[in-house]
């Protein structure tokens, strides 16, 4: 990476760019929005999709295997809070380095953000886990919405979002960048549905949660990037 103190230059041209981008973000946000609406309504009426949940856990534990399990907790592993906050300091110091502090303070408030939404939401909510789910947990929580779900959607999503900027590899391939962080928070979201930890309404709603706040962050990153580069123009 070069250093840089501000955003690369986007792939489309500078000046519709901002106004497509927040165009396409709002509309992904609102549809994450509505789904995450009516799951959580469901879920707290006890609705049809309760019975959903229940009829799928039972089918994907009944059909599951050792080794499979093995292999989901390893990739539970990938999307939980330890391998996303080493992920989060990792990038965050090397943006620090090349002072691009835009994305420096998004990629913050990325992942604290998520966090916080997530302890948020289960609190309000308050799903218990499956039965049997504490075999593979450490502690006590709630199950609506996915943390790893949510958490990791926001982390690869946010890291494909930060290698396409500034990585001139990653900026030539993006679908390439992009599809691997979908299959990456895909594979951990079917863990959690694996292990039987997470009902699939609570994975679906914390990959919506997950799409709101990362589309929020990017928008907000690139109006706040595109304002300064404007200013920085106007003062040249």
């Amino acid at each position: 990476m070069t250093r840089s103190n501000s955003l690369e230059q986007p792939v489309l041209g500078r000046g519709e760019y901002l106004g497509l981008h927040l165009t396409i973000g709002l509309f992904v946000s609102i549809a994450a929005l509505l789904l995450f609406g009516m799951l959580t309504e469901d879920v707290v009426h006890h609705e049809s999709l309760t019975a959903v949940d229940l009829a799928f856990t039972s089918w994907i534990r009944a059909h599951s295997t050792p080794f499979g399990d093995r292999v989901a907790v390893v990739v539970s592993y990938a999307g939980g809070s330890e391998a996303m906050t080493i992920i989060g300091l990792v990038v965050a110091v090397a943006l620090a380095r090349r002072r691009a502090w835009i994305m420096f303070y998004g990629w913050i408030a990325a992942f604290a953000g998520g966090g916080v939404l997530d302890w948020l939401l289960k609190r309000i909510i308050r799903r218990p886990r499956p039965i049997g789910a504490d075999r593979f947990l450490n502690g006590f929580s709630f199950s609506f919405p996915s943390g790893h779900s949510m958490g990791s959607l926001i982390g690869f999503g946010m890291f494909a979002y930060v290698l396409i900027t500034f990585w001139p590899p990653a900026r030539r391939y993006p679908g390439v960048v992009v599809l691997a962080a979908v299959v990456l928070f895909l594979l951990v979201g079917w863990s959690r549905l694996y292990l039987g930890v997470h009902y699939l309404s609570d994975v679906i709603a914390g990959f919506a949660g997950g799409i709101v706040w990362l589309s929020a962050c990017v928008t907000g990153i690139e109006f706040a990037a595109r304002r300064t580069a404007k200013g920085d123009a106007h003062e040249q």
